[in-house]
């Protein structure tokens, strides 16, 4: 019996001394636990269509799995008719991924379990800067967090670390933040050295269209654009089924699409993007410059210090008790997004548009505005047939990107070995 999935999991070696049969059986049970970690609770009979066996080989592999402790019994599903079907899952807490979001001011870490639970999380204010030895500092601080959570580390399949900036999943480097951990190797191959675990790392709105694209909004929908609206303004692209990072794996640069001519200078070095315009950062600076130059507000009671660290989520608190104000520059940013959407529609055509992140907390008041500006810039045989969702993943999206990412690494990885060695 298996005690982790990490003891589960086979090896070159292991997989040199058992048949093709048995070769087999692993590739099929791998395929299950995959399917029930992504798609949680599910019947025998689904197993079988999913997989195109029959009713008995699933259920065989199923009770190996059980006896394995990896899958357990989860009760009974709907009935269609008759007896309703038994369900299986992965056993609570099998296995676990620390995942962790970096943004401009604060890194998130999180250790989820195999069926998504935040087992714990802490989160660190920080200031992304090149000079912080990044990779030490998130080691300590993850090493803090499996001690305090009780989580045997042997358990802790890998860590997902999802960040800002321009970031190559393929190369494990981040172009934009942390250049000088790239030299002579790249950051993750610095982080997997460090943690002695697989890591990810990925771009912030990526992890978090994955998140969406698994089980989220987007889930079993083929053209879905994701916008996170966090500090900066990034986008993931699902089309055809299938998540579109292109060939440097930079696809979904939004915020920095030209907006205004001689606008501000942007932090990627050019003027007048998108993300100056219409985002936390823009937004702050926009509330900051109305409440300077005299705007009635109660944000102008913010203390000294409080006033200095202002954050969206203060703006968004106070259109939500009718501040007239935090409302209007609310109101500013979702025109203008609106605008950049219009744009992103009438070249992707998608069915969905999901947003997700700290400004789409801002709900009615930033959907409004988007609205109304999609109005006025998209073709309305367009756009009448795109619809806007906001998130229901919440504020941990990315935490859930980097889960997913990890896990998939791995059974991608178990999937190509066990086949490399199939007859």
């Amino acid at each position: 019996m298996a005690k982790y999935l990490q003891d589960f999991l086979i090896t070159e070696e292991r997989l040199s001394q058992i048949n093709n049969v048995e070769r087999k059986k692993f590739l099929q049970k791998i395929k299950i636990i995959k399917h029930l970690f992504l798609n949680g609770d599910t019947s025998n009979a689904e197993i079988c269509s999913r997989f195109n066996i029959s009713l008995p080989t699933s259920m065989s592999l199923i009770n190996q799995l059980m006896e394995e402790g990896i899958v357990a019994k989860k009760g009974r599903g709907k009935s269609e008719g008759g007896r309703k079907p038994d369900l299986f899952g992965l056993k609570e807490h099998s296995f676990f991924v620390l995942s962790i979001h970096i943004e401009r001011f604060r890194i998130k870490l999180a250790i989820i379990d195999n069926n998504h639970s935040i087992i714990a999380e802490e989160t660190k204010f920080t200031e992304i800067s090149p000079e912080s030895n990044i990779v030490d500092l998130l080691h300590e601080w993850s090493k803090e967090l499996i001690k305090t959570s009780n989580v045997n580390s042997k358990q802790v399949m890998g860590a997902g670390i999802s960040m800002p900036g321009l970031v190559s999943s393929e190369e494990g480097k981040n172009f934009t933040y942390y250049l000088t951990e790239q030299e002579p190797e790249s950051l993750r191959d610095k982080f997997e050295k460090t943690f002695k675990k697989p890591v990810v790392i990925l771009n912030d709105a990526k992890s978090a269209c994955l998140a969406e694209f698994r089980y989220g909004l987007a889930k079993q929908k083929n053209d879905v654009l994701v916008i996170s609206m966090d500090w900066g303004v990034g986008l993931g692209i699902i089309m055809g089924g299938k998540m579109h990072s292109g060939v440097s794996g930079f696809a979904g640069e939004f915020g920095h699409i030209p907006m205004v001519e001689d606008g501000l200078l942007c932090h990627c070095g050019k003027r007048g993007c998108l993300e100056t315009e219409a985002s936390g950062l823009a937004l702050v600076r926009k509330a900051k410059e109305g409440l300077e130059a005299g705007q009635t507000s109660v944000l102008s009671k913010l203390m000294d210090d409080e006033y200095e660290r202002l954050e969206p989520e203060v703006i968004i608190e106070a259109a939500n008790k009718g501040d007239q104000f935090a409302i209007n520059v609310l109101s500013e940013i979702g025109v203008k997004l609106g605008k950049g959407i219009a744009i992103l529609i009438q070249i992707f055509n998608p069915e969905l548009i999901i947003l997700e992140g700290k400004i789409a907390e801002a709900k009615q008041f930033i959907t409004t505005p988007i609205q109304q500006a999609m109005n006025t810039y998209c073709m309305m045989q367009l756009k009448e047939r795109t619809s806007i969702e906001l998130s229901n993943l919440g504020p941990n999206s990315s935490l859930y990107g980097g889960t997913i990412a990890v896990m998939d690494n791995i059974f991608k990885d178990q999937v190509a070995l066990v086949k490399s060695q199939i007859s």
